[in-house]
């Protein structure tokens, strides 16, 4: 069972600090805006709704070139590169935790996991993956000029495929967070009760 929200600080472990909960906020506020504009220019009914293509266009443009900046500029932080480290660093335990993944075993001690889990790995690294595909093709269909037709062609439709899988990526892992408030909590405050932290990520040194 979760804590309850005021459990005494003794219990809880800090999780994440300032920067990496707003480069984590800022992110996914534009690339919420980047989907849904999408939305709006490929399905006509969005489109009738809200109308004003240019102006979508625009802003679906603008919010996905600064879609890299909120974690460039987090790069300041030592915590934030820290957790990219540990994002980027696969060991014997994540093999261990993808196996029973796929066995459908829920049990924790089934799944060790360090600060993140081997699911979690795997999708920051392929959502940043997918995040500079997008920007390189999205790039290619806005500056027309500087590129022949058969790359445009072939960025628009690398961009528009990428995109619906990117949404339901994105709905896959908006979805783990639900069931998970402890999660989501230390991603909203940046403290986890330490039985959670224990409990699911054993490996942790905190």
């Amino acid at each position: 069972m979760n804590p309850p929200v005021d459990a005494p600080a003794a219990t809880r472990v800090r999780r994440f600090g300032t920067a990496e909960r707003w480069v984590h906020r800022t992110t996914a506020v534009l690339m919420g805006v980047c989907v849904l504009t999408a939305a709006c220019l490929y399905l006509p009914e969005l489109a009738q709704l809200v109308g004003r293509r240019a102006l979508v266009v625009t802003v679906h443009e603008w919010a996905g070139l600064a879609l890299p900046v909120p974690l460039l500029a987090g790069l300041a932080s030592r915590a934030l590169r820290s957790d990219l480290r540990l994002l980027n660093r696969f060991g014997p335990h994540d093999g261990v935790w993808l196996r029973a993944a796929l066995r459908r075993d829920r049990r924790d001690e089934a799944r060790p996991a360090g600060k993140f889990n081997a699911g979690q790995k795997i999708y920051a690294a392929w959502i940043a993956g997918a995040t500079l595909v997008m920007l390189g093709t999205g790039l290619i269909m806005w500056f027309t000029h500087l590129t022949p037709l058969v790359w445009r062609t072939g960025a628009t439709f690398v961009h528009d495929w990428l995109a619906l899988t990117i949404g339901i990526v994105l709905a896959g892992h908006i979805g783990m967070a639900l069931a998970d408030p402890e999660a989501r909590r230390g991603m909203r405050t940046g403290l986890v009760s330490r039985e959670w932290a224990e409990r699911r990520h054993a490996l942790w040194r905190r």
